[in-house]
């Protein structure tokens, strides 16, 4: 017996008849085939089809597929079940993230201290900070996100961690995985970099260009990491995965095992995307962050860097114009993007500060570019090296922490 449902109805254990549309308009190789894990169950819902034939003789029906998905094995086990959760405002979420972060800080920091003393890895402590991590993306993805980005140069390494765990949570949703697969990406995002902890801090915090030789040891972190998780009884294959092959690349240029497409999994090629994002908009010793929105925009110039079904739903994931992005209204005024609206990602929360036909700032006003009284709208994103506005972080920074 054949059933019509919508994509977001698809889980693992249904067996999918046919497809609804032309077959050049998704990116599917087959159209019959057995949902059977939460890669494959992403990559039907990256697809771009929005509704599925799946075949009841073959494979579970929508009342049963959830409750008897076959099982992932991770490293954080889920505490909860997986009704979605109520999304919170920014302002609501705040509070508990500023929490979830400071321990998460003080879990890495640790984490990484002991393993420069030579100390095994010890990821019992994880799990729990990944649950509160998970819950806390999905009450409001962009509080733990925003708050983040507010790390400075010297607490990047740490914060860095935490980052990619937040990113790899709350795209991972986007992607469709299941409970454990997704916290399974949690916990590789938190660990993913745990070979940095024993290269030289010298190299690690150069503030200029590194030799050849350097980066040479540099690029060697994902093998070390993944040796030590190995050494310490980590048998995670997501998160032993994503400690090697987080520097892969699409067109197999990447490090160290220079896979290419269709040999780097799906979490792999997940990780890719928000270690990269995290580095380039994050300050560094070297370096100025990017502005997000600038960020996206040149990640997806990157022929062959990345996947682009993942890019488009981390795109998605984050906004057009993610937090903190310097945008141009059709009034000529000047804004920081500040919060995201899920329901409509080019109509996010604004504070609009300068007037370009004046040429001077004036009292930062909050917008929300969802009321339908508003007239104004964003036209372009604004190039901040445009600018000299040396107070521009602490515009969407101030509202996040405030």
């Amino acid at each position: 017996m054949l059933k019509k449902i919508a994509i977001s109805e698809v889980r693992t254990g249904m067996f999918v008849a046919s497809v609804e549309g032309p077959w050049l308009q998704h990116n599917l190789w087959k159209t019959r085939f057995l949902v059977k894990d939460g890669e494959m169950l992403a990559r039907l819902r990256g697809s771009g089809v929005q509704e599925i034939w799946i075949d009841l003789s073959k494979g579970m029906d929508v009342a049963r597929a959830s409750s008897a998905a076959p099982a992932q094995v991770g490293a954080a086990t889920p505490t909860t079940d997986s009704k979605p959760k109520e999304r919170r405002s920014m302002a609501a979420e705040l509070q508990n993230a500023t929490v979830v972060l400071k321990r998460s800080k003080a879990a890495v920091t640790s984490l990484f201290n002991e393993v420069r003393m030579g100390n095994a890895v010890n990821t019992s402590d994880c799990a729990p900070l990944v649950n509160d991590i998970v819950d806390s993306v999905d009450h409001n993805a962009n509080a733990l996100v925003s708050l983040c980005r507010l790390k400075t140069a010297d607490e990047y390494t740490y914060m860095h961690s935490v980052s990619v765990c937040a990113l790899m949570v709350s795209l991972g949703r986007q992607l469709g995985l299941d409970e454990a697969t997704l916290r399974d990406a949690g916990m590789a995002g938190l660990l993913h970099d745990l070979g940095k902890a024993v290269m030289p801090q010298d190299i690690i915090n150069k503030p200029g260009k590194l030799t050849d030789e350097e980066f040479g040891i540099i690029k060697s972190h994902p093998v070390r990491g993944h040796e030590m998780l190995l050494e310490s009884g980590v048998d995670n294959e997501h998160v032993l995965d994503v400690a090697r092959h987080h520097h892969e690349r699409m067109d197999g240029k990447g490090y160290p095992d220079c896979l290419v497409a269709d040999k780097i999994s799906l979490i792999a090629r997940m990780s890719a995307v928000c270690d990269v994002y995290d580095a380039i908009t994050s300050d560094r010793p070297y370096k100025k962050g990017w502005d997000p929105a600038e960020s996206v925009t040149r990640m997806a110039s990157w022929e062959g860097h990345f996947d682009p079904t993942v890019l488009q739903t981390f795109i998605k994931t984050i906004g057009i114009y993610p937090v903190g992005s310097l945008v141009r209204m059709a009034s000529g005024k000047l804004g920081v993007v500040v919060e995201q609206n899920i329901s409509k990602l080019t109509a996010p929360k604004v504070k609009l500060f300068f007037s370009t036909k004046s040429g001077m700032p004036f009292e930062p006003k909050l917008i929300d570019l969802m009321d339908p009284h508003l007239t104004d709208r964003i036209v372009a994103r604004e190039p901040p090296e445009n600018w000299s506005f040396g107070y521009l972080n602490d515009l969407w920074a101030n509202h996040v922490a405030s």
